[in-house]
């Protein structure tokens, strides 16, 4: 098969996942829809069979989100339970690890959030400054530390944390990865008061001396960086997933209404001016989805490298096209867009997500003018 054409079982899920958000619509009640999407195993698409999953990868989940983003009902929790946590534990984890969360995170009955982010260290991971050290004794781990804008942490059942350990040989930090269940002790969230319109409420997260056992630990201590960016790659394919949809809903809301609104007796549809943004804000769209699915194949393929540069790429893409397509699709409706009832105003701030998190467009820049061009490190 041509390898820009999607296959036919893809074609066939993007159609199911269509007409289920199409059920559900903009005003959905996330509960609602994250248990039924579970239920027709739409939410564990990525995982492995053996556990419950659909078998697939990136590529079918990405789908997902894609279709119900376009259908005004994006979950958000996607990216993070069954993207980064159940790809991570999947690749990486013990087999009580994986038989302790993964049939879960497939069936959706629990999930599980993504904590990286600190006040000092944005983009920046290896200024982590969440420690881990080991108790001579018990031989558990004691976390210190804070993590900030944290998705969903309420009503995840654990939180996936990055930490840094002390090398023995060497004296340096290194990152690992931590699974640490909500109600632990010594683990504390405070809510941040978001102008973001969005289910799932963000966190700042206290780790003061928090107690885990040694099996806390996911995969092999030594392993923690390919760990944490074998988990980044699907979150930055799966925020590009996310951008295309909601930037494909707002032009089908301006697409609708360029058609039926009529001024001077014809559709304001028929004027260039009105057309013409549209029609660039549905190429660049479709642009960065075509970006997204070379990232989603050569991250399923194991390419990791490939799906490095592709996945950045992608979610490059993706934000500027969904930020431009809201924008133009808001302009387009006038006073409208700026009204309830249509229910676009809402996406101007959400739509500003996918050029900030999970990594600014700018570290992507650099990232492709040091990594792609070989042009000098400037950071």
């Amino acid at each position: 098969m041509h390898p820009t054409l999607e296959a036919e079982e893809h074609r066939a899920l993007r159609s199911a996942v269509a007409a289920l958000g199409k059920r559900h619509g903009r005003t959905y009640d996330r509960e609602q829809l994250w248990s039924e999407a579970a239920e027709l195993g739409y939410l564990g698409v990525n995982l492995p069979e053996a556990y419950g999953g659909g078998g697939g990868g990136i590529s079918e989940l990405s789908i997902v989100l894609e279709e119900l983003g376009a259908a005004g009902c994006p979950l958000l929790m996607m990216v993070v339970s069954p993207a980064i946590c159940g790809t991570v534990i999947a690749r990486f984890g013990t087999d009580e690890q994986k038989q302790r969360w993964l049939p879960g995170l497939a069936d959706g009955t629990r999930t599980m959030a993504f904590g990286i982010t600190e006040p000092d260290a944005g983009s920046n991971s290896h200024r982590i400054t969440t420690t881990a050290r080991r108790d001579p004794d018990s031989g558990d781990w004691l976390l210190t530390g804070r993590k900030v804008f944290i998705s969903g942490v309420d009503i995840a059942d654990a939180t996936l944390i990055v930490g840094r350990t002390e090398d023995a040989r060497t004296g340096r930090l290194k990152p690992c990865l931590f699974i640490l269940p909500r109600d632990t002790e010594g683990f504390r969230r405070s809510r941040i008061d978001m102008e973001l319109d969005a289910a799932e409420k963000q966190f700042e997260l206290t780790l003061d001396d928090v107690r885990l056992p040694a099996h806390a630990l996911v995969g092999d201590e030594d392993a923690g960086l390919l760990q944490l960016f074998a988990g980044l790659n699907p979150e930055r394919i799966m925020t590009a997933a996310f951008a295309i949809g909601m930037g494909r809903y707002a032009l089908a809301r301006a697409v609708e209404y360029a058609r039926e609104r009529t001024v001077w007796n014809a559709p304001i549809g028929a004027h260039q001016a009105i057309a013409h943004p549209l029609a660039q804000a549905h190429i660049d769209l479709e642009l960065a989805r075509l970006m997204m699915q070379k990232a989603a194949s050569s991250y399923d393929a194991g390419d990791d490298v490939g799906a490095g540069e592709a996945a950045n790429m992608a979610k490059y893409a993706a934000g500027e096209a969904c930020v431009k397509a809201v924008d133009q699709a808001v302009h387009t409706l006038g006073g409208n867009g700026l009204t309830r009832e249509f229910g676009l105003a809402s996406l101007i701030t959400a739509a500003r997500v996918s050029r900030i998190a999970p990594v600014s467009r700018e570290m992507i820049l650099n990232y492709v003018s040091h990594q792609t061009l070989g042009l000098p490190k400037s950071y």
